[in-house]
């Protein structure tokens, strides 16, 4: 039996998914939530805890419609990454800004492909509801609070004193705030990188915790959420391509229109997402994000279990 996705419900996920990814607010918690907030057909259709979810198939792969919007809005980094990790390669050496910076890229997702091949299935159907959804929510929103009180609090920011202290050769190809993120020290980018793996919990931000994490090892806001938008490219554009294949077999069936519309849509909504967030957090906090995901968190939480 076919699918049923509207190109109503596909526009509205694509577009949600394209936004709340970027966003420090979890997209899988709110392509939980929503669906289970509006009812009726949609909380039908749209379900990722099934265990062969046509739904998750689509919105996974719409998640490939999220990376290339990444890809053409840091098209500049990422030639300078690569260029720097084919150098690295060819010289057998780790040392100009942007062989530093390709290899924190590669070394910083590996934690997260390891646990999201090992931890994806079992989280998503034993956690991806509406309830624990609507809880990791609210927690999202304190750990993104509790992230900038931490950071506020500290005296020293060891991690701008340290690149203050070795600022290293600058490369043209790479933004000011690339080279800075460059000149952290290996293990620190690990540590930032790593803390995606926590996005398995759905509620939980990738964007989010990637900051937060960014933000307690000394970065700032802007250097941070550039970071965390670099780090996510590879892992998002992996995750859809693991489920494209399943969208051209029967879980696609009747809804390649739909598939495509949504990815249009999440495009768009990524690369405007993005284009303001990059600006946003050079003069702003994480602050108004953890307030709106711990209301709606909370928010959702008594309208399921109390209506």
């Amino acid at each position: 039996m076919a699918y049923h996705l509207s190109y109503v419900e596909a526009v509205v996920v694509g577009a949600f998914q394209g936004v709340t990814e970027l966003f420090p607010v979890s997209s899988l918690g709110h392509s939980v939530l929503v669906p289970a907030l509006v009812g009726g057909q949609w909380s039908q259709d749209l379900n990722v805890s099934e265990p062969e979810s046509p739904y998750l198939a689509f919105i996974v792969g719409l998640h490939v419609a999220t990376a290339l919007a990444l890809l053409v809005f840091f098209w500049r980094d990422w030639v300078a990454v690569i260029a720097g990790f084919a150098t690295s390669i060819r010289h057998r050496r780790v040392s100009t800004p942007g062989e530093r910076l390709a290899w924190m890229l590669v070394l910083a997702t590996i934690p997260v492909g390891v646990c999201g091949l090992a931890l994806e299935h079992l989280f998503r159907t034993t956690l991806g509801k509406p309830v624990p959804a609507a809880i990791f929510l609210a927690i999202n929103g304190v750990i993104l609070y509790g992230g900038e009180r931490l950071r506020r609090r500290a005296r020293t920011d060891e991690a701008e004193a340290f690149i203050a202290a070795n600022p290293g050769p600058e490369e043209v190809g790479l933004s000011p705030s690339d080279n800075r993120i460059a000149s952290l020290p290996m293990g620190r980018a690990v540590v930032i990188g790593s803390a995606q793996v926590l996005a398995l919990l759905p509620g939980i931000s990738r964007s989010g915790v990637t900051m937060v994490a960014g933000l307690l090892r000394g970065l700032s806001h802007e250097d941070a959420a550039r970071f965390s938008f670099l780090l996510a490219t590879p892992v998002i554009m992996a995750a859809g391509v693991l489920k494209i294949p399943d969208l051209f077999g029967p879980l696609g069936d009747g809804i390649h229109g739909q598939v495509l519309a949504g990815s249009i849509a999440s495009f768009v909504a990524a690369y405007l997402a993005v284009r303001f967030l990059t600006r946003y957090f050079e003069s702003r906090t994480l602050t108004p994000f953890a307030i709106y995901c711990f209301v709606a968190g909370i928010g959702s939480l008594l309208w399921l279990t109390l209506s």
